[in-house]
């Protein structure tokens, strides 16, 4: 943690029981709670950002260094803005992968900028409401020494970036925990779902002693039975740590024994292990069944859950987690870190475990120049869903499919509808798990301002943008943290626009929300500096010959393709640009199959063409599948629509790609 961090924990932290009043109050210091409360503060409201740790960021400074996207352009506002700060650090435009402490000195940067107050390690325990209308609510700051120290504060609009939804509970609103049955909203993969990723193989014995039901099931397995498929409960999908190590020596803490390490946890590993003996035998680099070793810079990582039956998450053992006391959650995070903790070490050390791999998880261990005050390890668990709120509209999985279209829509989600498992069972004597799911092949769509509001009989004055009113299945397509952060700019502004209309939460005109996004995306009343033309945009786009469409990895709904240079084709790109001056530009391209290596792009600027060649194989993507932006210059451009960039077929040897460019002025 950078000295920036440390200075805003003791300066901004209250010790003493006090009253506060503010416009408005953001509870939840994650990377929607600093986006909401940044773009109320630049609106010139008075606002408090409450969070219950120690740090900003949530998930984004807290492990996920790799971001989950699904399609970058649905990713806008401040949300691309934390992006390109992220590319300003390590050389680039934008970059989407990083290290937890440069997102999490950014955002202190936001705090600076905006001049906010931001009250650390205080939590929500009490909500008044008159008619309706939050009143102020009561933090603690625990303490083991005395008494913990309580603060009342009032405001006129109140917003819960939390994770857990704990305000939006607090203040009555309607939500619900675990998955809805199919049938609750017409849907077809919602609730139990048995399927085959993420699975162990047949034959894998579930009982302590193998064969022996009576011996018991070993740790991990649950006694329950499985329902039909599509039917709802109280499940919640598995939780997990995302774990930043680093094969850096000279930044390198050993893996040790953590506390409370039970080998006994990690049987099943060694059973589903046992059924890999090659990759068991050869493999020389992590890349192997049980973790998901995912590489950010600085030699160090984001290990997600495996592309396995077995791995970080937790399965089965956070049901309780959205509902429970702030003690009992305290627990269960300790619980995960412990079990965390414990398969790495258990992978590293146990005799049992091939020496090759053991060798290599021994090059790798806790980075000392993260979570500083910690002991090197993420304050954050990765708490993928707890409560849900129910509002007037639930987006469901015809929104994700584009069958119903939210027509107030205030942000975009792209992410495939995406559910990670929540049981471990005995099927047909071996071992299953359950709820694991991941459909893909939608392009981006909106998210309704409906959904982030509770119902106006509930509360006139509260928006929430983390846990907001969606199915379970399609919450796991939204719950993403770029889209949490489009989501809580819409919510600080629409607080804001609220407060100077003198109007309830429900009543604001979603079409000047709508407005204000688009004209001022940074939300400091200034003009965007930028445009992006799209291949979808046909007043702006002229083509030559035939092009095909391809739908499936790119930016924006589709990209256009050419493979058969059977003809001179051309794709122009023609911007309406605001005034005259330097023009930087970009044009993006997609990872595709057989994509020509070169590409000939030229660019007018009303005087001039320069024809540029593009090789893909001297473009450095770190990582990320759905491609990046690649500069083709700087140029004096002309106002109005005398510039165009232009993407040919000519000389190509694979598949030419014309999908969008980027002019920033």
């Amino acid at each position: 943690m950078g000295i920036l961090s440390v200075l805003f924990i003791y300066s901004c932290t209250s010790d003493s029981s006090q009253n506060k009043e503010y416009d408005v109050v953001v509870y939840g210091g994650n990377s929607a709670g600093v986006m909401a409360a940044y773009t109320a503060k630049m609106q010139g409201k008075s606002v408090i950002l409450i969070e219950p740790g120690k740090h900003l960021g949530g998930l984004s400074s807290g492990g996920l260094g790799r971001t989950d996207i699904g399609n970058k352009y649905a990713v806008t506002g401040l949300a691309l803005d934390f992006y390109r700060k992220i590319g300003k650090y390590y050389g680039k435009l934008e970059q989407w992968i990083f290290e937890p402490h440069v997102a999490e000195d950014i955002f202190n940067e936001y705090v600076k900028k905006a001049g906010f107050e931001v009250l650390y390690q205080n939590r929500i325990i009490a909500v008044s409401k008159d008619n309706g209308t939050i009143t102020e609510i009561t933090v603690e700051k625990p303490s083991s020494k005395r008494e913990s120290a309580k603060t009342s504060i009032k405001g006129k609009m109140f917003i819960d970036c939390s994770y857990e939804g704990d305000l939006m509970a607090k203040a009555g609103v309607s939500y619900t925990v675990g998955r809805e049955a199919n049938s609750a909203y017409h849907e077809t993969h919602n609730g139990v779902q048995l399927g085959e990723t993420h699975q162990f193989m047949d034959g894998i014995d579930p009982y302590k002693i193998t064969g022996d039901p009576k011996s018991g099931l070993v740790w991990g397995v649950s006694p329950d039975t499985l329902a039909p498929r599509g039917t709802g409960d109280h499940r919640v999908q598995a939780y997990n740590f995302r774990v930043c190590l680093t094969r850096d020596p000279k930044n390198r803490i050993a893996i040790t024994k953590p506390d409370n390490y039970d080998a006994s946890r990690y049987e099943l590993l060694l059973r589903y292990l046992a059924k890999f003996p090659k990759e068991m035998e050869d493999k020389k680099t992590p890349q192997w069944p049980a973790l998901g070793f995912e590489l950010v810079p600085n030699q160090k990582t984001d290990i997600n859950n495996g592309h396995s039956a077995m791995s970080t998450d937790m399965i089965g053992m956070n049901y309780d987690y959205p509902e429970a006391s702030y003690e009992k959650r305290e627990k269960i995070i300790k619980a995960h870190e412990d079990y965390t903790k414990g398969m790495l070490f258990f992978l590293s050390q146990d005799p049992r475990i091939a020496k090759n791999i053991r060798d290599t998880m021994q090059l790798w261990g806790y980075p000392k120049d993260e979570y500083q005050d910690n002991g090197n390890w993420s304050p954050q668990l990765y708490v993928r869903e707890a409560r849900r709120m129910v509002s007037d509209y639930v987006m469901t999985q015809a929104n994700c499919e584009g069958k119903k279209v939210a027509e107030d829509g205030i942000g975009m989600a792209a992410y495939t509808m995406d559910s990670h498992h929540s049981q471990r069972v005995v099927v047909n004597g071996m071992v299953k798990n359950e709820g694991d799911l991941m459909v893909v092949g939608f392009p981006p769509y909106p998210i309704s301002y409906r959904s982030i509001v509770p119902k106006a009989s509930e509360c006139k004055n509260l928006i929430v943008p983390v846990c907001l009113s969606a199915s379970h299945i399609a919450y796991g397509s939204i719950r993403m943290e770029p889209v949490f952060m489009v989501l809580g700019q819409s919510a600080g502004l629409a607080a804001a626009l609220a407060i100077d209309g003198k109007v309830a939460i429900q009543a604001l005109d979603v079409r000047k929300l709508q407005q204000v996004l688009k004209d001022y995306p940074l939300a400091d009343n200034r003009p965007a500096a930028e445009m992006i033309i799209d291949n979808e945009d046909k007043n702006d786009v002229r083509l030559q010959g035939s092009w095909a469409v391809h739908k499936n990895g790119t930016f924006g709904p589709s990209c256009l393709t050419d493979s058969l240079h059977n003809e001179v084709k051309s794709v122009r790109f023609i911007p309406n640009l605001p005034n005259s001056g330097a023009t930087s530009v970009y044009a993006y391209f997609p990872k595709l199959k057989n994509a020509s290596n070169q590409t000939i792009v030229t660019v007018f600027n009303g005087k001039v063409k320069k024809e540029i060649v593009i090789k893909l194989d001297e473009i450095v993507v770190l990582g990320q599948d759905s491609g990046d932006w690649v500069p083709l210059g700087t140029f004096d451009m002309k106002k109005g629509r005398g510039n165009y960039v232009e993407i040919s077929n000519k000389h190509a040897d694979g598949i030419v790609v014309a999908d969008a460019i980027l002019f920033k002025y």
